[in-house]
């Protein structure tokens, strides 16, 4: 009993280690390490409750001549005091993004969404919420599922979130799924934010696309900026306006949002609907990918570069020099941009911080709309795709600013 005890220990305390340090370069282990840094990051309250059970049982089982159990115990203890470190971190997550929109958009932000959209918004977290973690569904959504907007089969099918409130040209929020370009599906990430703008009167669509090895970029821009045609033709339907959209998506679904974002209308990528819009009219990218040539080395090590040679693009950047620049949003920054809010996390392992870093600081040079940078500290990838206190803020922040996009539009708009 003392050696399983022992193992145990170990393993809590070898997880919390991997939430609270970086994870660089570490080869095959990335995955590893991102799958544990991640579980125990965003349920840190079901370990510390984990923590404290073990605990206990240590101290009942103590024995004053087992040295395995009282090692075990000095590992539960200052495991636990890591998972109190994560924690701190979950509950000061709402102040970042606070303050990051202060920054972005001045003090008095919240003051530019009208007072009947306004009064519906929060900077309050409830623990309904994150003591519920894979809890999803919110009072009157409904999720319309499987429609199809092009001819790709179920990679061309798209997902619908609506309220049961009434109403008509309700904002649209586009959500674009992740998974390194290869994985992923419409009904497995963004789960809590998208039910959250839901139940807030926004129509939610949530899509797949073409995915590599079978996809070669740019199918899955393409199919995008196809979701966004047939949103536009379409989504009045559920009471959506077709003339605002926003686009949101993590790590590869970020870097579809961003591109997306920068090439509006970009005729080579809308074969045979070149004449429709394709803008989206703001947008907020997750953990991302922004320069596939990856000119500053920022990712060294990573092996992100060689995988998007083989499986992505299935060329290089010295035999393709001109599909990669046009693949990656830095290329684009010149160009028409709409309001963006970038999201990152300090600690993600499979993209790292200083790609979002690197993002902003070019688009701060040139860009003349408004701009928000998040920067969490603690933050792993994908962090949001369960419910967490990092969550929960992160969905407040993510609906203020997303009403204050739309406020913004309607006011340049002259829409009351």
């Amino acid at each position: 009993m003392d050696t399983i005890y022992w193992v145990l220990a170990a393993l809590m305390a070898a997880s919390t280690l991997s939430a609270l340090v970086p994870g660089r370069a570490l080869g095959w282990a990335v995955p590893l390490w991102f799958l544990v840094s991640t579980a125990t990051n965003e349920l840190a309250i079901w370990g510390l409750i984990s923590h404290l059970l073990m605990l206990g049982i240590g101290v009942a089982l103590l024995d004053p001549g087992d040295g395995l159990i009282r090692l075990g115990l000095c590992l539960v203890v200052l495991s636990l005091l890591g998972k109190l470190v994560l924690l701190k971190r979950h509950f000061e997550t709402g102040h970042q993004l606070e303050r990051a929109l202060q920054i972005g958009l001045g003090d008095d932000f919240d003051a530019q969404i009208p007072a009947e959209r306004r009064r519906h918004l929060s900077r309050q977290i409830f623990a309904r919420d994150w003591l519920r973690p894979v809890s999803f569904s919110r009072h009157g959504v409904t999720r319309h599922r499987d429609i199809p907007y092009g001819e790709a089969g179920k990679r061309n099918f798209l997902d619908i979130y609506t309220s049961s409130v009434g109403g008509s040209r309700r904002p649209v929020l586009l959500q674009i799924h992740g998974g390194a370009w290869l994985l992923g599906h419409k009904g497995e990430q963004a789960l809590p934010l998208m039910h959250h703008m839901a139940s807030l009167g926004w129509v939610v669509v949530a899509i797949n696309y073409r995915l590599s090895p079978r996809a070669t970029f740019p199918d899955h821009i393409i199919d995008v900026k196809k979701a966004i045609a047939w949103i536009r033709e379409n989504i009045a339907q559920w009471g959506g306006d077709p003339d605002f959209i926003a686009a949101t998506g993590g790590s590869a679904g970020g870097h579809l949002t961003a591109l997306t974002a920068m090439t509006g209308n970009y005729g080579p990528w809308q074969p045979g609907f070149e004449a429709a819009d394709t803008r989206v009219q703001a947008a907020m990218p997750l953990y991302g990918v922004y320069d596939f040539c990856d000119r500053a080395g920022i990712r060294h090590g990573t092996g992100i570069d060689e995988y998007v040679m083989r499986r992505v693009m299935k060329s290089t950047p010295e035999d393709n020099p001109d599909g990669f620049d046009l693949a990656s949003p830095v290329h684009w920054i010149n160009g028409e941009i709409p309001p963006l809010f970038v999201v990152h996390g300090t600690h993600d392992t499979l993209v790292w911080v200083e790609e979002a870093r690197r993002f902003i600081a070019e688009l701060s040079a040139v860009s003349s709309q408004s701009l928000v940078y998040a920067e969490l500290a603690g933050a792993q990838h994908a962090f949001e795709t369960v419910h967490s206190p990092r969550t929960s803020h992160y969905m407040n922040a993510a609906a203020w600013w997303l009403e204050w996009a739309y406020a913004r539009w309607c006011s340049q708009q002259d829409r009351g």
